[in-house]
């Protein structure tokens, strides 16, 4: 009986991802166990078919015509390619929400997102990732990423900083059905988050 190539089985699936696919080991585990599997992106990563980013955390690579070079993933691909190692349920916070939703354009150095796992810290590819730990799971567990989202954003702006215009950005981004169910989603958090939620989903803005 024909032994299975299990390598060709891993690179046959990573050439047809999209480049800059982050990958993690369990993602190849309904094709060899784990010890052959480790021992395929290993290889693989010898021979240029995958970046290394991190130990377990493996890239395909992606080619910039414009730098005329290899870029490093989407610092997001590698966040949810952790957080799916650990089973971690995670949303961009800080800086990083603002800069997603349109409220700063200062590209923050340090990544960063809540989570419902520990606290962590880890540097990809010279990507700083910071996931921070939160007691608020109704926050971030059982609600859509764009609500999630928009509580950290305005988290992150702080009670007293919270202007109309803020509210008027968070509302263009939502379409009818995201704010459909932000306020539904929205019954179980902070009471002064809440009530910017439902302005956001209901008033009109100019």
């Amino acid at each position: 009986m024909k032994r299975p190539n299990y390598i060709k089985q891993v690179r046959d699936r990573i050439n047809v991802a999209e480049p800059g696919t982050v990958f993690i080991p369990s993602d190849f585990f309904d094709i060899a166990e784990a010890v052959k599997v480790n021992m395929c992106l290993s290889r693989l990563a010898d021979s240029g078919d995958l970046n290394r980013l991190m130990h377990g955390v493996y890239a395909k690579p992606r080619y910039s015509s414009l730098l005329d070079a290899n870029v490093p993933p989407r610092s997001d691909s590698i966040a949810r390619a952790i957080a799916r190692n650990y089973g971690w349920t995670i949303i961009p916070c800080g800086d990083t929400a603002l800069n997603l939703l349109g409220l700063s354009t200062q590209v923050p150095a340090t990544v960063m997102y809540v989570s419902d796992g520990p606290y962590k810290e880890y540097n990809a590819d010279g990507i700083t990732l910071q996931f921070k730990r939160t007691n608020s799971k109704n926050e971030i567990v059982a609600v859509s990423y764009k609500t999630a989202l928009m509580i950290q954003a305005l988290k992150a702006l702080g009670k007293d900083n919270i202007t109309d215009d803020a509210l008027n950005k968070l509302s263009k981004v939502l379409d009818s059905s995201d704010k459909q169910k932000a306020l539904s989603e929205c019954q179980r958090i902070t009471a002064w988050v809440q009530n910017c939620v439902k302005r956001v989903c209901v008033e009109n803005f100019q």
